[in-house]
């Protein structure tokens, strides 16, 4: 199958080369200037060659096409998203015109941007919307990326309904263990970046700065005999359920949502998989510096579009409140500016998005 996925950061190049060694024809198209252009260029200048060092088992492959001109996704039959949901709107805009009738768009993480293509763009395509990276782990060196983790399910949500027994059968030939929601609203509130990242990184910001790059949040926010911490993540979870419920959802918790993804034994207790999660020796470290996308992405991103559903449904969100008030003094400026609220995503998308569902 013809893959297109634009952006060349750790999880695009992780997972172009993964769907290459599965015998997909990838493109791997850059977006940006704004990190990983030694890798990169390492990629243009070796015939895009990439390694997989997974546990130590190392597979290399041959990405087909690797390049910056986006008028490469008219050719393939799936293109997938893997940039900073900061820049969704923009990048949608940019390829709209090189979009072709009945391609899947695969968003990952989403964060809702289904609204964002229902705002832009009016060809007939499939829309779909991760929760989280299908591989986890980062570039070590250019050519090189160390698996940390992989989701042993990747729960995704299909837009528009009628066409989702379609996009099954497309996807599942990705071979990417994929698990289909009722809708891309419920994986844009469950992508894990929304309370993880948020809490764990906005509560530890002078641990952040005094150990200038030597911060692990998986290791030091969320540990064992962290107890206050673990209860303000509960909280905005909470917050998340209810405007799910608000919604017409399903009010999952984050622990029970993470492990569906990360185990499939039913029998262990969530916050156990949680744990074992979190203490990975392969965990890479980050945030290195308060102004990461733990912070600049996750919080204007995630919870200002809930803070913003939860207030248009009369539903209260003080925690996510509170944790944006923080981030952004901060950072210095303000987080709700930059974020997702209904009126940016487009009131009438949303509820095209909400209809389709019912």
């Amino acid at each position: 199958m013809k893959v297109a996925i634009l952006g060349a950061g750790n999880a695009g190049c992780a997972v172009a080369a993964d769907l290459t060694l599965k015998g997909h024809e990838i493109t791997l198209i850059k977006t940006s200037h704004a990190m990983h252009d030694d890798n990169f260029a390492y990629l243009q200048a070796h015939d895009g060659e990439m390694t997989l060092n997974e546990f130590g088992v190392v597979s290399t492959a041959r990405i087909s096409k690797v390049t910056r001109d986006l008028s490469e996704v008219s050719n393939a039959e799936i293109v997938i998203v893997y940039i900073q949901t900061n820049y969704h709107e923009q990048l949608i805009e940019k390829i709209v015109p090189y979009l072709q009738d009945n391609q899947i768009l695969l968003l990952n993480p989403g964060y809702l941007s289904t609204a964002y293509v229902l705002k832009h763009c009016d060809k007939n395509i499939i829309v779909a919307e991760a929760e989280s990276s299908f591989i986890d782990g980062r570039i070590m060196e250019p050519g090189s990326f160390r698996v940390g983790f992989r989701n042993v399910r990747n729960p995704i949500g299909i837009y528009p309904k009628a066409r989702k027994e379609e996009a099954i059968r497309k996807l599942d030939m990705l071979d990417e263990k994929f698990v289909y929601l009722d809708s891309v609203i419920e994986a844009a509130l469950h992508n894990p970046n929304l309370i993880v990242h948020t809490v764990g990184s906005v509560m530890s910001i002078p641990r952040i700065e005094k150990s200038h790059g030597d911060f692990c949040m998986y290791h030091e926010a969320y540990t064992r005999d962290n107890p206050a911490t673990w209860k303000i993540l509960e909280a905005l979870d909470a917050e998340k359920m209810n405007v799910l419920r608000q919604l017409g959802f399903e009010g999952i918790p984050y622990v029970e949502a993470c492990k569906y993804r990360n185990s499939l034994e039913d029998d262990i207790d969530a916050k156990e998989v949680f744990w074992d999660y979190a203490e990975m020796d392969t965990r890479a470290k980050g945030p290195t510096v308060v102004d990461s996308r733990y912070i600049s992405e996750d919080v204007p991103q995630g919870l200002v579009m809930l803070e913003a559903l939860g207030k248009a449904l009369d539903v209260a969100t003080p925690i996510c409140t509170a944790l944006i008030e923080i981030a952004g003094a901060a950072l210095g400026r303000s987080m709700r500016a930059e974020g997702r609220t209904p009126e940016r995503l487009g009131i009438a998308n949303i509820q095209k998005i909400l209809e389709d569902c019912r």
